[in-house]
């Protein structure tokens, strides 16, 4: 969906989310080729929203460094209202990984085991008790990371362009912006993408019996969730589960 382009583009779609910008956000988040013409100071929910947010930045961290420890992640990063330092006292921490090529279910059942054995609390599928829980959302193969044409739009760019890394090994940030560099196209100022030729381009890929137990993680895990399935995309390199449209929300909202 296109939308009509004007100098409050920007505003309006930070509106929704109760994020009212400053000065200097409003030249980072610059929508397309318009200009910033709006300053403001920050709200007082939006003073309290960082405050909540600067609590929960330290579980991510804490967690963060925990899953870093497996060898085969290779990012997390935090994601949602939370990148934006705008989460609400009850939030949960939404995190993404990317993993090391072929191995993203293997290393989801190591993820999730490291984060049982710390008592590391995570939210559970139609559970509205979240405060504080990560929910691990959005899983990428380092082989797999861009972005299907069909859900690239003004949110989901800006869902990507405000990914907070914590951990970044072998440069997979830097790779996975350069594979999403269509993100410019709605917000040319969020994020700064670095060339090609300025990352370290080379993945290996695994095989033998790391790829049949890779396989068998697959099928256990997919097997237990396939009756929960609605629109969350399950494939052998990427799960993504986001069963809310808020793309189409969030565009509805700001064609209205």
């Amino acid at each position: 969906m296109e939308l009509k382009s004007n100098n409050f583009t920007s505003v309006r779609y930070h509106n929704i989310f109760d994020y009212k910008l400053t000065k200097e956000e409003l030249v980072k988040w610059q929508y397309k080729k318009e200009k910033p013409s709006i300053t403001s100071t920050k709200s007082k929910k939006r003073l309290q929203r960082e405050k909540y947010s600067k609590q929960k930045l330290k579980i991510a961290q804490k967690a963060s460094q925990l899953i870093a420890k497996i060898p085969t992640v290779k990012f997390v990063g935090i994601t949602g209202a939370l990148a934006m330092n705008n989460a609400n006292k009850d939030s949960d921490i939404d995190l993404m990984i990317i993993t090391k090529s072929g191995l993203l279910w293997t290393t989801r059942l190591f993820v999730y085991l490291f984060i049982c054995l710390f008592g590391i609390q995570t939210r559970r599928p139609k559970n509205n008790l979240q405060k504080d829980m990560l929910c691990i959302n959005l899983w990428l193969d380092e082989e797999d990371m861009v972005w299907d044409k069909s859900d690239r739009n003004l949110y989901t760019a800006h869902e990507i362009a405000q990914i907070v890394p914590l951990v970044n090994k072998s440069n997979a940030y830097e790779k996975f912006l350069r594979c999403n560099r269509w993100i410019l196209n709605y917000w040319p100022r969020a994020v700064k993408i670095l060339r090609y030729k300025d990352i370290e381009l080379k993945v290996k890929t695994q095989k033998n019996f790391i790829t049949f137990f890779e396989v068998l993680a697959f099928n256990l895990q997919y097997y237990y969730m396939s009756k929960k399935i609605t629109r969350e995309i399950v494939t052998p390199t990427r799960a993504i589960f986001h069963p809310n449209d808020w793309g189409k929300i969030v565009l509805d909202k700001l064609s209205s």
